[in-house]
């Protein structure tokens, strides 16, 4: 099982969960949003159905929102329709993928890191889209320290077809070297149930 037909598969119902903590979740977007400036371009890459982006692209003049999943963009696009945002679009499209252009202000990378086939590669190609100076803010489940308990639980999910086919054992601190080797300096971190880290390419 690919990525995209994973996520195509869970979509309908990934669309309807509620999120488990909102208030950490509203706590990490507010930081977010302090980094975002009216004029910026921003690309959300693993932007699944598209509620944060919707509640962000407020914020800026130019939000892409990109996901692997041609389900979950559909799902974001029917959002979209309801609103009177006009400054977002969504786009299938992998991380790594030559399709998203280059020099974004901002590139946001929200619960995806533990999920990529290759973290350098996706972290190098998120380094040369960021124009220099820009910012690369990534919020990323950081299941090593608790790795005996989520191994077995996720190999187990896979069997059945309910977990995604990737799920990286990441530490904090493995993440945050990863983010630094690709050329970032680490400017904040913070823990909002996920592992909070904004970045700057220099």
């Amino acid at each position: 099982m690919t990525p995209a037909s994973f996520w195509d598969g869970v979509a309908e119902h990934y669309a309807k969960s509620k999120i488990r903590n909102p208030e950490q979740y509203h706590l990490s977007l507010e930081r977010t949003r302090s980094y975002l400036r009216p004029e910026d371009r921003v690309v959300e890459l693993g932007c699944g159905t598209g509620s944060t982006a919707l509640l962000l692209a407020q914020n800026v003049a130019l939000y892409t929102g990109t996901d692997v999943s041609a389900k979950m963009i559909e799902i974001a696009n029917g959002r979209l329709a309801g609103e009177t945002v006009q400054n977002l679009d969504f786009i299938v499209s992998d991380s790594d993928s030559d399709a998203l252009g280059t020099s974004y202000d901002a590139v946001l990378a929200l619960n995806l890191l533990h999920l990529v086939d290759d973290l350098p590669a996706t972290l190098r190609r998120a380094h040369m889209i960021t124009r220099d100076g820009g910012l690369f803010i990534s919020k990323t489940p950081c299941l090593g320290p608790k790795r005996w308990v989520f191994a077995p639980l996720i190999r187990a999910l896979k069997l059945f077809g309910k977990a995604p086919p990737i799920v990286r054992m990441l530490t904090p601190e493995v993440l945050e070297q990863a983010i630094t080797d690709a050329g970032f300096e680490i400017i904040e971190t913070g823990d909002y149930v996920s592992r909070y880290v904004v970045a700057r390419k220099s």
